[in-house]
C-alpha cells in the first residue's frame, strides 16, 4: 500500500521528535548525574559532621533526579490516574511497597507517581535487578543506597543474606521510609509460563496478568524492618533503629499498575515518546503490617492472595477500563496525578546551570594547574 504524504509527514515528525527527545535526555544525564555526584563529594565533610543533614540534601537531589525522569514521560503525554486507598495519608510512615512488574516503564511510572507524595520520594529505598547497576542511573542508586538483587537459584540464598545486611546498614542510618520491590522477580512476559506451570503443579490459581510472587525478599524485609512489638520477632539492627527513632514498618502498600489494552510502556518509549499519549492506571491498597503473618507458610499464602487479587483487579480493568469499587461501595473513585510544569522546568534548569558551573570550575582548575 502506498504511503501518503500526510503519513510520511507524520512518521517524519515522530522520528524528529524522538531524536530531539533522545538528545535532550542524553544532555540531561550528562549534566544532572555528574552534578549529583560532585555535589555529594563536596559535601563529604558535612556527612562526617552531620550525617542527617547530608542525607537530607542527598534525598532532595535524588528526588529532583527522579522528577527529571518523570518529566520525560509527562511531557510526552504519559500521565497517571490513581485508584484505591490514598497513600498520601501514610507518606510519613514506614511502608513496604509491593508492585507487579510488566516492563521497564513500571519504574518510571512509580517515579512519577511518588513525586506528589510528600517527602517519601527522597527517603525511599528501591530493590531492583542487578543489571540496573550498570545503567546510567546506577551510580545514583548506589550512592542513594538502593539494593541490586541478582536473580536465579544459584544466588538466591546469598542475596537474601546480603539484603538483610544492607537493610541493617543503610535503612535506618539514612532515615529511609518506604522500600519498593517487585516480588514477581522479573517481567511478566518472561516469568508467566514458568509461573503457570508451577501453579498447575501445586494446585494454585491460573494467572494471566501477574505471576506468583517469590517470598524471599519480602520475608527478609519484614523480619528485619518490622519493630519487635508488632510481630513478636526480633528486629535486626535494633540499636540503630532506636537511635533513628524509627517505629519500624507500619504498612504494606499493595500497588497494581495497569496499562490500557495490557500494553506496557518500556523505557525506550518513555524516553523517545513515539507512542501516543497514554494514561497509566495505578491502584493502591494499604494493609497494616500487624495483619501480615510472620510465619513463612502463612506469609506465602498471604502474598499469593495479594497477587490473586491483582489478577482480579487487572481482569476487571482490561474488561471495563476501570478498577472495581472497594467492597461495600458502588463506584470506584479515581484521582488524576498531576505535576507542575513550572517546577519541572525549574529543576531541569538547575541541572543545566549546575553542569555549567562544574564545567567552569574544572576549566578554571585546569588553567590554574597547567
Amino acid at each position: 500500500m502506498a504511503v501518503t504524504l500526510e503519513q510520511a509527514q507524520r512518521v517524519g515528525y515522530t522520528c524528529l521528535k524522538a531524536l530531539l527527545r533522545f538528545a535532550f535526555m542524553v544532555a540531561n544525564n550528562l549534566v544532572a548525574i555528574p552534578s549529583y555526584v560532585l555535589y555529594l563529594i563536596v559535601l563529604q565533610p558535612l556527612r562526617i559532621l552531620d550525617s542527617k543533614s547530608f542525607w537530607y540534601i542527598e534525598g532532595v537531589l535524588f528526588k529532583w533526579l527522579l522528577a527529571m525522569v518523570a518529566s520525560w514521560g509527562w511531557w510526552a503525554g504519559y500521565t497517571v490516574v490513581e485508584w484505591g486507598d490514598d497513600v498520601k495519608a501514610v507518606s510519613e510512615d514506614e511502608a513496604m511497597v509491593l508492585v507487579n512488574h510488566q516492563a521497564t516503564g513500571d519504574v518510571c511510572t512509580l517515579m512519577m507517581c511518588l513525586q506528589d507524595k510528600g517527602t517519601v520520594v527522597r527517603q525511599m529505598m528501591w530493590l531492583m535487578d542487578h543489571i540496573f547497576k550498570y545503567t546510567n542511573f546506577g551510580i545514583v542508586s548506589l550512592i542513594h543506597g538502593d539494593f541490586f538483587i541478582r536473580q536465579g537459584k544459584a544466588h538466591r540464598d546469598q542475596q537474601l543474606v546480603l539484603l538483610k545486611d544492607h537493610l541493617e546498614k543503610y535503612y535506618w542510618s539514612r532515615n529511609r521510609k518506604w522500600i519498593v520491590l517487585f516480588p514477581e522477580g522479573g517481567f511478566l512476559r518472561k516469568r508467566r509460563e514458568t509461573s503457570q506451570a508451577f501453579a498447575k503443579k501445586n494446585n494454585l490459581p491460573f494467572l494471566k496478568h501477574v505471576t506468583l510472587p517469590r517470598l524471599g525478599a519480602t520475608q527478609v524485609i519484614l523480619k528485619t524492618l518490622v519493630a519487635p512489638q508488632e510481630n513478636g520477632t526480633p528486629s535486626g539492627g535494633d540499636a540503630v533503629r532506636k537511635e533513628s527513632k524509627s517505629k519500624g514498618l507500619q504498612w504494606v502498600i499493595d500497588t497494581t499498575i495497569a496499562y490500557p489494552k495490557a500494553e506496557p510502556i518500556d523505557i525506550q518509549t518513555w524516553i523517545l515518546g513515539y507512542r501516543q499519549p497514554t494514561v497509566t492506571h495505578v491502584h493502591y491498597r494499604i494493609f497494616p503490617v500487624k495483619d501480615v503473618p510472620a510465619e513463612p507458610e502463612a506469609l506465602t499464602n498471604w502474598l499469593y492472595q495479594r497477587f490473586i487479587e491483582k489478577e482480579d483487579l487487572l481482569t476487571h480493568f482490561y474488561e471495563t477500563g476501570a478498577f472495581p469499587p472497594p467492597q461495600g461501595q458502588t463506584k470506584a473513585i479515581s484521582r488524576e496525578m498531576t505535576l507542575s510544569n513550572l517546577w519541572l522546568v525549574a529543576i531541569q534548569s538547575f541541572a543545566f546551570l549546575s553542569g555549567g558551573m562544574w564545567y567552569c570550575f574544572f576549566q578554571y582548575l585546569y588553567h590554574c594547574l597547567f
